[in-house]
């Protein structure tokens, strides 16, 4: 039986199937993009794969409706924010067709002694490995696959196995913009068949987006060959509230950067840390918008994804933590709900709560709310609101992550790098750092 499968996230029925790639179909994947990696990076210039991007760029925003009920279909994101998804991706296509040739320009050294002349030329290294996930499944590939398929690079791209109709899809729209065959190469590997992939001298590097799990895997066979990996992986992201003019706001700030895409986002604001003068106001006001929110989430990703998350929430009230919610869980179908209480002893205190459910802690002051903020093993991103200029750059400085929103969130932007430290990950994804992870930075010194 294939593990590539269209299954209904609300009840979990097998829509339709499609078969597991045969070894000799992930080796025809494998010479393609190992073929094509000469023609694509050597006779192709700059500006021709910037072309070339543009047109998938272009071609997501003609398809954007299709592909959003691809993906609703897939893994049950609503319509709109599936659209909204579309559209993102297709800026980041766009934004790097715009911007290959100035982030790809030469790059010249000031010589201390000597003569002569020196600079750093970047270059594609080959063929590169991604590996995707469900959440955001038109995102996560453009960020990878945007800035290196217009530096050079060419791509074997391995997708979440629930989502094999917006993979195709994707793949088509590559064939339909006109790159050369091998270039973007699609398959539907199994986990034993991708590691001998990254072993593959072919192969020089690895993106992943997922678990943690699946990034230790990763990153244990790609060590042992030699190869470079871009991880992003969980997170347990703060929200910390040290003061503001509107607790209203501030706590609808707070809801929308927990529970968008349902909650199933790496960098959602899980964990909410407010000071004792602000607790009991803002708990209440979360809380209530929270709760209003039953009648209109959809479902998560999967009747397994709902158990899981219902596992973690039992355990840690039996951990003495309180769940406030309403309603019932039924299939894929999590109510929203708010944790407190939650004691550090708690397996569930450093614990990825990945669905619509937001734990909330009290602090007495800046200096708590910065060490609780930093006790998980995670450090993908971190919201900040203040009313205070001075104290929001300073606890932006001591938070361990590789983000900080200061009052904000949804501002995630295409030049803007994303990634994170610690158990979240390493490397750099979008803006100019997303060009430079699988680039050959070539010193040219000249006597």
């Amino acid at each position: 039986m294939s593990v590539y499968a269209v299954t209904n996230p609300v009840t979990g029925d097998v829509v339709k199937r499609y078969p597991t790639a045969a070894d000799e179909d992930v080796e025809r994947a494998l010479a393609a993009a190992h073929e094509a990696y000469r023609q694509w990076s050597g006779n192709c210039t700059i500006d021709d794969r910037a072309a070339s991007i543009r047109r998938v760029a272009e071609l997501h925003l003609t398809r954007k409706d299709v592909l959003a009920q691809i993906i609703q279909r897939e893994m049950g994101k609503p319509l709109e924010q599936a659209v909204g998804e579309v559209e993102f991706s297709a800026a980041i296509y766009q934004f790097y067709a715009d911007n290959a040739a100035r982030f790809l320009a030469d790059e010249p050294i000031d010589l201390i002694e000597g003569n002569g002349s020196a600079f750093v030329r970047r270059s594609a290294v080959g063929v590169l490995l991604g590996i995707m996930p469900w959440n955001y499944p038109y995102y996560q590939v453009a960020r990878f696959a945007g800035p290196n398929l217009v530096l050079g690079n060419t791509i074997v791209l391995k997708h979440a196995p629930q989502c094999p109709e917006s993979a195709a899809a994707l793949q088509q729209i590559f064939r339909d913009a006109g790159l050369p065959d091998g270039v973007y190469v699609n398959v539907y590997a199994t986990n034993d068949q991708v590691a001998d992939v990254i072993a593959d001298p072919r192969v020089q590097g690895v993106s992943l987006t997922g678990s943690e799990r699946a990034g230790s895997a990763v990153a244990e066979i790609a060590g042992r060959n030699l190869k470079k990996v871009v991880l992003e992986l969980g997170g347990s992201d703060p929200f910390i509230v040290l003061s503001t003019d509107d607790i209203h706001q501030t706590a609808q700030a707070a809801v929308a950067g927990r529970f968008e895409n349902t909650g199933q986002a790496c960098n959602a604001a899980k964990r909410i840390i407010v000071t004792a003068e602000l607790y009991d106001d803002f708990l209440a006001e979360f809380t209530d918008q929270v709760l209003a929110l039953t009648d209109t989430l959809a479902p998560l990703s999967s009747v397994a994804a709902a158990e899981r998350l219902g596992e973690q929430v039992d355990r840690a009230v039996a951990e003495g933590a309180r769940l406030t919610s309403i309603g019932q869980r039924s299939g894929a179908f999590f109510p929203p709900g708010v944790l407190t209480e939650v004691l550090p002893h708690s397996a569930s205190y450093r614990e990825e709560l990945f669905g619509p459910v937001a734990t909330v802690y009290k602090v007495a002051d800046e200096a708590e709310a910065v060490e609780v903020a930093n006790d998980t093993p995670f450090g993908l991103g971190a919201y900040v609101y203040t009313t205070d200029s001075e104290q929001a750059r300073r606890v932006a400085d001591r938070i361990e992550a590789g983000m900080v929103f200061i009052n904000a969130v949804g501002a995630e932007g295409v030049e803007l790098p994303f990634g994170g430290v610690k158990r979240s990950g390493f490397g750099r994804e979008l803006g100019r750092y997303g060009i430079d992870e699988f680039a050959n930075k070539k010193l040219i010194r000249i006597g």
